[in-house]
C-alpha cells in the first residue's frame, strides 16, 4: 500500500489540477502527503528576486498543505533549491515516497500528452510509480464499467496473466482508480478520465 505520496508543485495550472488528485490518494490510503516546491537555481537572480521566489514557493506549499489538512491528511511541506527533476527524485528517496503525483500541460491534436520536461524526466527515471494529471477537464471515461474494461485491457496488453478487478473502481478528481489482481500481484490501474490513458501501479505487499 501507499504510505507516502509526493506532490511536487510550482503553483501552475497543471500542478493545481494534480493537487486534488494527490490529496485524494493520500486520504484514501491514510498516507502522508509530501508537498515539495523546487526553486530553480539562477546565478543571474539578485538577492531580492531570490527571496521573492522562495517566499512564493513557501506560499505555494502551504496553500496545498492547508487544503490537505482540511481533508484530514497528514502533511509535510518542503522548499528546496536545485535542478527541479533531480531535486524531486532526491526528495522522493529521502521521504521514502511510494508514489509521485505530477501535473502535465495538456494534449496535442492527436490526443497525446505533452509532458513538461521536468515531469518527463521524473517519469523516465523515478524508482516509484509516477501518476501524471492533465489540465483538461473534459471526461471521456464516464463510469466505472468503462474504467474496468479499460483497466483489464491495459493489464492484458502489459502481459499480466488472468487479471481481475477486486473492488469497485472509484473516481478521484481527474482519474479512475481500478483495484485489481493478476496472479499473485496486487495492482492498481490509474486511468486519466479525460484521455483514457492508463498507468499500472504495483502495490507493496
Amino acid at each position: 500500500m501507499y504510505d507516502s505520496v509526493l506532490f511536487p508543485t510550482d503553483g501552475s495550472d497543471a500542478t493545481n489540477r494534480a493537487r486534488r488528485h494527490a490529496i485524494d490518494l493520500a486520504r484514501q490510503y491514510d498516507a502522508t502527503l509530501h508537498v515539495l516546491s523546487v526553486v530553480t537555481e539562477d546565478p543571474y537572480r539578485d538577492e531580492t528576486a531570490a527571496e521573492r521566489a522562495n517566499e512564493e514557493a513557501e506560499r505555494t506549499v502551504e496553500t496545498v498543505g492547508n487544503a490537505a489538512r482540511e481533508d484530514g491528511v497528514e502533511v509535510v511541506t518542503a522548499v528546496r533549491q536545485g535542478i527541479p527533476h533531480e531535486t524531486i527524485l532526491d526528495y522522493a528517496g529521502e521521504s521514502d515516497a511510494d508514489m509521485i503525483v505530477m501535473g502535465t500541460h495538456g494534449r496535442t491534436g492527436v490526443d497525446r500528452a505533452i509532458i513538461g520536461s521536468v515531469t518527463e524526466r521524473v517519469v523516465r527515471t523515478a524508482d516509484v510509480p509516477v501518476v501524471t494529471i492533465r489540465m483538461t477537464d473534459e471526461p471521456t471515461i464516464h463510469d466505472a464499467d468503462e474504467a474496468e474494461e479499460l483497466a483489464l485491457a491495459e493489464l492484458a496488453a502489459e502481459g499480466y496473466d488472468d487479471p481481475a478487478v477486486t473492488e469497485e473502481p472509484y473516481r478521484t478528481t481527474g482519474s479512475w482508480i481500478v483495484p485489481a489482481k493478476a496472479g499473485d500481484r496486487t495492482v492498481q490501474v490509474h486511468i486519466d478520465a479525460a484521455s483514457g490513458s492508463a498507468r499500472i501501479a504495483r502495490l507493496r505487499d
